[in-house]
């Protein structure tokens, strides 16, 4: 059973309960009103008898007033005798009614059937003379009901009408109120069955009132929203992970195929000069250098797609002298000046270490033998320039894009992950990843991170270069920021 019929049996059964107990009451309250109109009568012809006392001429009648005179009423002695009996009709005679003629107390209320006619009768003790001794009697008064029956009938079918009536229009008003409250539900299921058909999350259900169907409603679209959000991230990571795989693809097919076809020549035994097998092998070296480059730069990128290690307070100025150590170690015919200011942020040391590194090896790429690269370090991040050609305008949108490789690193070592390797560290640890010309050359890549300048009494001593650092470059106390050169 649907859940609108449910409401309109709910609602025509609650007031059909109602209507009957009023019809009910209602008929209770008439019949005994009329009846107590008849009882009166009675009781006041029993006062008229008590008072005169006179019953051998005849009963005495009340008043118009009061009802007037029963129409029949009959005298029996205490030994079941008629001693006075009604024209036409003959009233009924019991031990009850004897009983009273011989306590001479009380009196007896009630309903009887004599033929086809339904009676109101009272009886009460009374005396009457015979001879001259007064012998006690019971007195019975009479008097027909077959008027207030048929008022009672009739009451009887007008209040079943209304109890009909009255559920009829419950159940119409019922179907109608649960239309009206159930067209919203209506809604919310025709929408999902939509979206469970067709997978599209862009339906939203109208909110007609603020109560609680249209709360449901509202709650309904947020659950929505956050559903299509769910589903435009995890497409967006699914065409990543494809756009990723494809790129890798298509990387590693390169070093793969150089690397097998100097294997193959190699394995061929022929006769080759000494200089020809050491080059071969020096490039079995450097495409095997490089294809292990390039799958670590994909295991980081991988990896920084999966959840977020849990961080820790990281010394950023730290970090960053590190990685000056190893690029100094890297590039020797690179000089660099660093400005590190004590810096803390909440993050993943490797991470961050990696995006500096990835950060300097790119300037120092990208610069002329003996030029200069600057770091900058500091609580709004990190900031790298290098003094070579720059980034052509036409590439500085993609340049943080996966396997991007610019005009200016054509022709260079590379996989073109590590710089979008840099953004995802930055993306992961809250910041943004620019990149700009400088006015008087080269490129300037600013990594901006959230980090404070830490406490005295948390730094101090903490934040030590690396082993190639000059000693005394960060100096002891962190909050002055020292200028290293190489």
């Amino acid at each position: 059973m649907t859940l609108r019929k449910r409401l309109t049996l709910i609602a025509a059964a609650s007031v059909g309960v109602a209507v009957l107990i009023a019809v009910a009451a209602s008929y209770v309250v008439v019949r005994s009103q009329l009846l107590g109109e008849v009882d009166d009568s009675l009781r006041a012809q029993e006062t008229v008898v008590q008072s005169t006392g006179i019953v051998e001429r005849g009963v005495p009648g009340n008043t118009a007033s009061s009802g007037g005179p029963a129409p029949y009423s009959q005298i029996v002695l205490s030994n079941g005798q008629i001693w006075r009996a009604p024209v036409g009709i003959s009233l009924p005679v019991s031990d009850r009614m004897l009983a009273l003629a011989t306590a001479q107390r009380g009196f007896y209320m009630g309903d009887i059937n004599v033929g086809d006619s339904h009676l109101r009768i009272l009886c009460f003790p009374v005396s009457v003379p015979i001879g001259f001794n007064q012998v006690p009697a019971v007195l019975e008064l009479a008097r027909p009901l077959n008027g207030v029956d048929n008022i009672l009938r009739n009451l009887r079918g007008i209040l079943a009408l209304l109890l009909v009536g009255g559920i009829a229009l419950a159940v119409a008003l019922g179907r109608m109120a649960s239309r009206r409250v159930l067209s919203p539900l209506a809604e919310v299921a025709e929408v999902a069955e939509h979206i469970s058909e067709t997978d599209d999350l862009t339906s939203r259900l109208q909110v007609h009132h603020d109560d609680e169907v249209g709360q449901l409603a509202t709650r309904f679209n947020t659950m929505l929203d956050r559903l299509e959000g769910s589903r435009a991230a995890l497409d967006e990571s699914m065409r990543a992970q494809r756009q990723l795989v494809a790129d890798a693809s298509h990387e590693l097919r390169t070093p793969v195929t150089s690397l097998r076809t100097n294997i193959e020549v190699l394995l061929e035994g022929g006769e080759l000069d000494p200089d020809d097998r050491r080059r071969l092998l020096s490039d079995v070296v450097e495409q095997s250098e490089e294809l292990t480059a390039l799958v670590g730069d994909l295991i980081e990128l991988a990896r920084g797609d999966a959840a977020t290690p849990e961080t820790d307070d990281v010394r950023l100025d730290g970090v960053a002298a590190e990685s000056l150590a190893r690029a100094r170690r890297n590039a020797p015919q690179i000089g660099f000046e660093a400005t590190l200011e004590p810096a803390l942020i909440d993050g993943v040391p490797e991470r961050l270490e990696r995006a500096i590194n990835n950060l300097l090896d790119n300037a120092a790429r990208h610069s002329p033998p003996g030029g200069t690269v600057e770091l900058t370090v500091g609580p709004a991040g990190v900031r790298v320039r290098d003094h070579g050609p720059g980034v052509p305008a036409s590439d500085l949108p993609y340049v943080f894009d996966r396997f991007f490789r610019g005009t200016n690193a054509r022709g260079r070592q590379g996989s073109g992950l590590g710089l979008a390797i840099v953004r995802q560290v930055a993306e992961q640890h809250g910041g943004a990843v620019a990149v700009a010309n400088a006015p008087d050359g080269g490129a300037v890549f600013t990594l901006s991170l959230p980090g404070i300048a830490p406490d005295v009494s948390e730094t101090d001593g903490s934040a030590a270069g690396g082993a190639d650092q000059p000693a005394g470059a960060l100096g002891t106390d962190p909050r002055d920021a020292r200028a290293i050169r190489a």
